[in-house]
């Protein structure tokens, strides 16, 4: 399949119970359910759901789900959607300014794992992350494993797509933000820094970390300190442990939105 193919079938399908109720509750529309023969209890509710919603629901055996799940955690259940809609950076920046909050941003620089990715949603979801921002390409496509893994919070954290990663960087710090990258060899102890005012995050990839180019643009490279044998930590829990300490500091000064 040619990428630009891959990228128009970028979660057109989602799989599992969570995912297709998030979608549900985040008014996606969903076109076909396909459910597991003889379903009962929350499955055969989260089908019934999906029905009046407008979805036509139709019932498979196991076999069948299996052989069309991508995730092969189907939990009985997969279904057809509408293409998903990236938000735009720029009316995300205005509604902050419209309502004087400062604005949280997450940038991910090539994040090749679909788990990962979902991860991160999940943890943007839960620290109140503004948007997520990744580049049109080189970055693992938004399909069906992203949404499981970020159990349903791709439906609700704006997810941003840019051409480039560095020019939204330098637009960004003309806007006045300041932008915090991580490091692995970094000087800096991500506790020693503060989050205050309008912040990005870069998080860089899993296997080469943030781009050169990217890190000449950050204001502050952060560490994590291990003390264990093992001297590097994935992409999401790293994105973890930073994001909730910008997040706490921030909802002690009054910073973070409201829940």
């Amino acid at each position: 399949m040619k990428q630009s193919e891959n990228q128009n079938l970028e979660l057109t399908r989602i799989e599992g119970r969570n995912p297709v109720a998030e979608a549900l509750a985040a008014g996606r529309s969903i076109n076909r359910v396909f459910v597991m023969e003889n379903a009962r209890g929350d499955l055969a509710h989260l089908a019934a759901r999906c029905r009046r919603q407008g979805a036509v629901v139709g019932h498979v055996s196991r076999s069948v789900l299996d052989r069309m799940a991508l995730t092969r955690a189907h939990q009985g259940i997969i279904a057809e959607v509408a293409p998903y809609a990236y938000a735009d950076l720029g009316g995300i920046l205005r509604t902050c300014k419209e309502k004087d909050h400062s604005p949280f941003l997450l940038l991910l620089d090539h994040i090749q794992d679909a788990n990962n990715l979902g991860a991160i949603l999940r943890i943007a979801d839960g620290a109140g992350i503004d948007a997520v921002v990744i580049p049109q390409r080189r970055s693992v496509p938004l399909n069906a494993a992203v949404a499981k893994a970020s159990a349903g919070a791709v439906e609700h954290v704006p997810l941003c797509r840019v051409n480039n990663l560095s020019q939204t960087i330098l637009m960004l710090k003309e806007a006045g933000f300041w932008i915090y990258g991580t490091a692995a060899q970094a000087a800096t102890c991500y506790r020693k820094v503060d989050y205050a005012g309008s912040i990005a995050v870069v998080v860089g990839s899993e296997g080469q970390g943030m781009s050169q180019s990217l890190a000449g643009h950050c204001d502050f490279l952060l560490s994590i300190p291990l003390h264990g044998r093992i001297n590097s930590l994935n992409a999401a829990v790293a994105c973890g442990i930073i994001v909730f300490e910008a997040a706490s500091q921030r909802d002690k000064k009054g910073l973070c939105p409201d829940p």
